[in-house]
């Protein structure tokens, strides 16, 4: 039976990604488990200009490779150095991704098992200050030379691959390197517990960087499952690849549902504002109804858009829901259309007597348009979504008030609630937006048998 043999392989290149970027060197050690049996080094014309900032790491210039073969005529012997043998590499899913995608182009449909040294390194010798090439080679005192060049960091990797194998007393690589391995699809800083620990149930998972900063907050009916669908797949683009470089840690909070998942993650987004997150920042509300009173004693309801730095009434989604909706309060409690604006009036616009023909009287006028607010403020559904727990010994709760979500929690199972009141003790407060009382309104539309403490609930209640 022939023996287990690893292709160690530093590549250097134009850039951080594959698909934008090109190979410029790359360097292919074979080891058999045992000791260094064949190289190949070249360097590589990317057939591109190579970036001030990169020569300024690595040194290697468009003059350097202006004579070197492009990667089409090295594949065939590229191909044949990595055919059937394990992919190693430091940082193993960026080399991966480079080689696989220019082979791609160059007609070769490849792929291998993967060793990360970096993530072997952790598990073998765990506790270390820093698992980059050159710290590494400094704590354990492994020779590198020509720092940044593909053949010294191919070298230097071998030299490290070597002492792993040595250090091995748990067959670590040997797990590491089953085809089925979770480990190799990690991305290289996540420490693999965060990842086992990760439980197979409804909730929020949070990405951390290296300085345990929130980078991402997501939600899911299975959080194990989810997570690990971040990592799967071959997808080149920068955003992805920068994406799994800046992951250093997980953490999750369970949820007894899907709908509390969505809420929590919502909030989150909103509180955290994850560089990673975009999906959610979209639903921002855009619009807002604004009152104000113009000097001759006026009060007039405006729509425009919502600026952080003036307070509105209530928030929209679109310009279409805020028209209809200051159109609908203005027919209820007989609003002169006259005093409704369809766009945030400047400063200083003063509605003048004089322009409108019966004038209608300031203090009804008034009247009305306070009536028509403390109507949208005050008048809409009270209510609480009671759901099943996290265990059996608990139930959910969401709680709404007069229109805006109050925030959600757990209840004993045991515990006998009868008043709105006594329900606020058991929740978390949260703060509301329009997309989150659209997710509450929804859910409670098609789930009625789960509202409690608004026997009128209707969906015209919600509108």
């Amino acid at each position: 039976m022939k023996k287990q043999e690893y292709a160690i392989v530093d590549i250097e290149t134009t850039g951080g990604n594959a698909s934008g970027s090109r190979i410029t060197e790359i360097a292919i050690v074979i080891h058999d488990g045992i000791n260094v049996i064949d190289r190949y080094e070249t360097l590589v014309n990317p057939e591109r200009e190579i970036p001030a900032a990169i020569f300024g790491l690595t040194g290697i210039n468009n003059e350097m490779v202006a004579n070197a073969p492009v990667f089409d005529a090295i594949s065939d012997k590229v191909l044949e150095m990595l055919t059937d043998r394990i992919f190693v590499a430091h940082n193993v899913n960026f080399d991966y991704s480079f080689v696989r995608h220019q082979l791609e182009q160059a007609g070769f449909k490849w792929t291998a098992r993967k060793l990360c040294t970096v993530r072997a390194a952790r598990k073998i010798k765990p506790g270390l200050s820093s698992y980059s090439l050159g710290n590494l080679c400094n704590s354990l005192d492994i020779v590198l030379e020509n720092r940044h060049r593909a053949g010294g960091d191919a070298d230097a990797t071998a030299l490290l691959f070597s002492l792993l194998l040595e250090w091995d007393d748990t067959g670590e690589i040997e797990k590491m390197i089953l085809k089925t391995a979770q480990d190799q699809r990690l991305p290289p800083n996540l420490p693999p517990d965060d990842f086992t620990q990760l439980p197979e149930k409804p909730g929020v998972y949070y990405f951390y960087n290296q300085v345990k900063k929130v980078i991402y907050v997501g939600k899911a009916v299975n959080i194990k499952k989810r997570v690990a669908s971040h990592f799967s797949g071959h997808n080149i683009n920068s955003q992805r690849q920068n994406f799994l470089r800046d992951i250093y840690g997980i953490s999750f909070e369970i949820c007894a549902t899907e709908l509390m998942a969505l809420l929590l993650e919502c909030t989150e987004i909103k509180q955290l504002w994850p560089t990673y997150n975009r999906a959610l920042k979209r639903f921002e509300p855009k619009y807002g109804l604004y009152q104000y009173e113009a000097r001759n004693g006026y009060k007039y309801l405006a729509i425009g858009k919502v600026n952080k730095f003036q307070v509105c009434t209530y928030e929209f989604n679109s310009l279409y829901d805020a028209i209809n909706l200051l159109r609908s309060l203005s027919e209820q409690f007989k609003i002169d259309q006259r005093f409704c604006k369809y766009s945030k009036p400047e400063e200083g616009v003063v509605f003048q007597n004089n322009d409108i023909e019966d004038s209608p009287d300031v203090s009804l006028h008034n009247e009305q348009v306070d009536n028509a607010i403390d109507f949208l403020l005050n008048q809409r559904p009270s209510f609480a979504i009671i759901d099943k727990g996290r265990s059996t010994d608990e139930r959910s709760c969401i709680w709404v008030e007069k229109g805006h979500f109050y925030g959600m929690g757990y209840i004993p199972s045991d515990a006998s609630i009868t008043e709105p009141s006594e329900v606020k003790n058991y929740v978390t407060p949260y703060k509301s937006n329009q997309y989150i009382m659209h997710l509450i309104f929804a859910y409670a539309e098609k789930h009625p048998n789960k509202i409690l403490f608004n026997k009128q609930f209707s969906k015209q209640a919600l509108s």
